[in-house]
């Protein structure tokens, strides 16, 4: 397994959440829904957890969300967080939690590349998109997932990665939903469809700020507009419409065929996770407003893939 390296000093282990799980967790039945996974692509070990919903051994045809922590985290810190797996367990849907590369040292902080972001993923250049494909083929292959309703969403860094994976991998991704990160792709953004975006980002975000400009360790970040515009471009949406609510505004691109594009943005919390639990006591507090994991499996099912 190859060994990477932390290449910035500032970094601060407020980001870490150290959380264990099992290798497999069966019912009274005796089935498996629950997988620690492992493969290797390019040379590195990829992990993640895989959850399958109680209804998993009954029929076929799951819808796949793929749930991407923020910087310093991991599969088990994301899944409790956020509260995905219990929305895919009422929902019937699949969750998987991929994991970043970790850095060496002490903390083993977990990043993804992004493109222009982020630290050691970045740095050494790891194809985060060749191990999401891959990932993909696998679930597709091997747990009775629909190929047409495959999702992907994330925290941050993880969000800057699911942009990448709309520009990048839009052949296999449905729709995405981004909560607290932005467009950072280092090469131009052409996906070969449209591909449907929920974004969901606060006002007082300070380490990715919502206006752009100099966050989390000193990186400059662009204004979340600006990813959106682009992608906005690619299907000619009209001009974007906004209403305001009590806490938080909504501005949507909308095409054609109905709204592609749904922008949330909160008047309070910060770099967080609406309606989820702070991932340690320093974190910012999440909004109050909204809860994203409802929102971003209520954006999913109105799409699929032709």
């Amino acid at each position: 397994m190859k060994q990477l390296l932390i290449t910035r000093g500032t970094l601060l282990s407020l980001f870490l959440a150290a959380l264990s799980f099992s290798n497999c967790q069966k019912n009274s039945g005796g089935k498996t829904y629950r997988y620690n996974g492992a493969m290797t692509v390019d040379g590195y070990k990829r992990t993640y957890l895989l959850n399958l919903p109680p209804n998993f051994y009954d029929t076929s045809g799951f819808p796949l969300v793929i749930l991407l922590h923020g910087f310093g985290g991991s599969a088990a810190q994301a899944e409790q967080d956020y509260g995905v797996t219990n929305k895919g367990n009422a929902e019937h849907f699949v969750v998987v939690y991929p994991e970043g590369v970790a850095s060496g040292g002490a903390h083993h902080l977990r990043s993804w590349n992004a493109g222009n972001c982020c630290f050691v993923a970045q740095s050494n250049n790891v194809d985060d998109v060749r191990y999401i494909s891959t990932l993909i083929d696998y679930l597709v292959g091997n747990y009775k997932v629909d190929p047409r309703k495959v999702y992907v969403a994330g925290m941050s860094n993880g969000a800057m990665m699911a942009y990448t994976l709309a520009c990048q991998l839009s052949g296999k991704v449905a729709a995405i939903a981004s909560v607290s990160g932005t467009l950072v792709a280092s090469s131009p953004c052409t996906p070969s469809r449209v591909v449907p975006v929920l974004e969901i980002h606060s006002s007082q975000d300070t380490k990715v700020p919502f206006n752009g400009g100099y966050g989390l360790d000193g990186v400059w970040f662009p204004a979340v507009d600006s990813g959106l515009n682009v992608l906005a471009a690619s299907d000619t949406c009209d001009a974007p419409a906004v209403t305001q609510y009590t806490g938080y505004s909504l501005t949507e691109w909308r095409n054609n065929s109905g709204v592609t594009i749904d922008q949330y943005l909160t008047e309070d919390g910060g770099h967080s996770w609406p309606g989820g639990l702070k991932p340690r006591p320093q974190a910012d507090p999440p909004s109050v407003y909204l809860n994203a994991t409802g929102l971003l499996w209520d954006f999913f099912q109105r799409y699929t893939l032709p």
